[in-house]
């Protein structure tokens, strides 16, 4: 009896670290999702920071006045201010 006990505990355990093994490779798996090139169109939502479950956050609607390489010195801009904020 004794034995069937060690066995069986010995089973759940490597059947739980199995399990977990399993769980943690999926984290290192490669996406799955196709991004789109930012080389043939460009949007707001393609920089940086846009993130769910806000997205591009323009309240003051800075994005619809400016192009591509402007929009970019924004971002590049409130990165470079948030992270002086940060000190």
């Amino acid at each position: 009896l004794l034995s069937h006990c060690l066995t069986t505990s010995k089973m759940k355990f490597t059947a739980t670290l199995v399990a977990l093994m399993a769980a943690s490779a999926a984290a290192f798996a490669p996406s799955q999702a196709k991004k789109a090139s930012s080389a043939l169109s460009f949007t707001p939502e393609d920089l940086p920071g846009a993130l769910p479950p806000m997205g591009f956050w323009d309240p003051l609607d800075f994005a619809s006045k400016a192009d591509e390489n402007t929009l970019r010195r924004y971002r590049e801009a409130e990165v470079q201010h948030g992270r002086v904020g940060m000190l």
